[in-house]
C-alpha cells in the first residue's frame, strides 16, 4: 500500500511522526478524522482530489527521462 495510515490520538487529535524514519520527502493528508502519509515520487506530481470538503483520492503521476525517452506511470490511491 502506497499510503500508510497514521495513528491519531483520539483525546488530543494529534499525530506523532518521527521524521528521522523518512529519508525521502513525504506529505501527510488529513481528512474526516483520518491521517495518511505517503512519500513523494522522485519525479512527478502528487494531486489530492477532494469532493464536498473531504479527500476522495490521491493521484500520483510519475515520469522518468531515459535517454531522451519520457516514461510515465499513473497511480491512484483511494481514500
Amino acid at each position: 500500500m502506497r499510503m500508510k495510515n497514521l495513528e491519531v490520538n483520539v483525546e488530543t487529535g494529534s499525530i506523532n511522526i518521527d521524521t528521522k524514519n523518512h529519508s525521502k520527502p513525504f506529505v501527510v493528508v488529513v481528512s474526516d478524522g483520518r491521517a495518511r502519509l505517503t512519500e513523494l515520487p522522485e519525479h512527478g506530481e502528487t494531486k489530492v482530489v477532494t469532493h464536498m470538503g473531504k479527500v476522495k483520492r490521491v493521484r500520483f503521476d510519475e515520469g522518468v527521462d531515459f535517454k531522451g525517452v519520457h516514461y510515465e506511470r499513473n497511480f491512484t490511491a483511494c481514500w
